[in-house]
């Protein structure tokens, strides 16, 4: 397998549905995501030809439309099986000591708690841990990549990324290879995810059993979901359900970049028909006074170069963002409380330090972060909301857990 250059170097719209829709009926609300494009009208048999049909590992929830899945790597309960084990193994680590799921534990909705992850060979990424839920309707991988827009394309970059380094497998391909097969589960494994192969234990098929499991990643059993699906008409407390308007307000705009089924504008599926690789510029910093962000951290324009995307960044999911904390690319906030007071003063004044300067009037910010006003009661209603985003069943579910986990 050859390495492509992308993976040798550092990583650097969905309409708006209003709370009254949302709230009134399943039925109305996959009226409106039909109408806007984000429920696909798709073939049993595409669907059972993409791995996405009866009986499939990869189950979409109650509203969702169907996600991407590329032709050549279908989805097969062998190759997700497959998948989860090499997901969990540290063996795929140049020095063993790290699994993918070091920095994606699922009880996190797959992220890692830590302000920025931390690599193999101990080196400090300068980017909070990605969350995986729903990776698999994903426009864009990383927090600010336009480049990488599959699964197959991501997974290269930590596994063979120089730098930072984190699982740090470049120059290492053939040992690690002989360490899995040298493992007869494996061996048996591989075969029956690839059975159309002589040696199916190679780094093509090592990338599409993690991409194939990475795709069964799919939250959609949350409250939110309960109630506005129609399952459960108690699901949201009134408090929630006032978080809600409040989320879905013009007031304070958060549904325009956190819109859609998967509550981020970021999303595309089987269906798309638009670009949804947005990034936005949110006012988190703002060093010299003209909108520059970190060195380490320009967002898209370090891989365009283009001037005008300095600074921005893909919003990721909301789901199950309660769990996800310290927030922003580089864990810079620490409580959803602390968002939303971001939001509402419009950016960041940071007021001495390497990093000085004020966010709130970066010409580079986005417009859709103008701030807003907002009550100490309505912030709680706001976070309150958020939390109900949690699907505990994504946290649990022992078809996503650690094969080598205790019992």
């Amino acid at each position: 397998m050859t390495i492509p250059a992308l993976a040798r170097t550092s990583p650097d719209g969905v309409a708006a549905i209003s709370v009254a829709r949302l709230a009134a009926s399943a039925a109305a609300l996959v009226g409106v995501l039909a109408a806007c494009g984000e429920v696909p009208d798709a073939g049993a048999s595409d669907l059972a030809d993409a791995g996405t049909g009866p009986g499939s590992p990869l189950v979409v929830p109650a509203g969702f439309p169907e996600p991407r899945v590329p032709d050549d790597n279908p989805v097969t309960a062998e190759k997700a099986d497959l998948g989860r084990y090499l997901f969990y193994d540290v063996r795929l680590s140049a020095n063993g000591t790290q699994s993918c799921g070091s920095c994606h534990l699922q009880e996190l909705a797959f992220t890692d708690g830590l302000t920025t992850a931390i690599g193999s060979t101990g080196e400090h990424h300068p980017r909070n841990s990605s969350g995986l839920t729903n990776a698999a309707y994903n426009a864009t991988y990383t927090w600010a990549n336009p480049v990488l827009t599959t699964l197959e394309k991501q997974i290269l970059v930590p596994i063979f990324g120089e730098s930072p380094i984190e699982l740090g497998a470049g120059g290492h391909q053939d040992e690690i290879l002989d360490r899995l097969r040298a493992d007869a589960a494996y061996v048996d494994r591989f075969a029956a995810a690839y059975p159309e192969s002589d040696d199916a234990i190679d780094w093509d098929h090592v990338v599409g059993a993690l991409a194939t499991f990475v795709r069964t990643i799919v939250s959609g059993s949350s409250p939110f979901d309960r109630y506005v699906y129609g399952r459960d008409a108690s699901a949201l407390s009134a408090q929630e359900r006032r978080g809600m308007e409040l989320f879905f307000s013009e007031r304070l705009e958060c549904h325009h970049c956190h819109g859609g089924f998967n509550f981020t504008e970021s999303s595309v599926h089987a269906g798309s028909a638009v670009d949804a690789a947005l990034f936005h510029n949110t006012g988190l910093y703002n060093v010299d006074g003209l909108g520059a962000y970190p060195a380490n951290n320009l967002g898209v324009y370090a891989v365009t170069g283009d001037p005008a995307d300095m600074g921005r960044f893909r919003a990721p999911t909301l789901r199950n963002v309660a769990v996800t904390a310290p927030y922003m690319h580089d864990g810079s906030i620490a409580t959803l409380e602390d968002v939303v007071d971001f939001y509402s003063a419009g950016g960041r004044l940071i007021e001495d330090g390497p990093y000085a300067g004020d966010g709130r009037t970066s010409p580079l910010k986005s417009g859709l972060v103008p701030g807003f006003s907002i009550s100490e009661d309505e912030r709680a209603d706001l976070v309150a909301f958020l939390g109900a985003l949690t699907d505990t069943e994504l946290l649990t579910d022992p078809r996503l857990s650690d094969p080598f986990a205790e019992p």
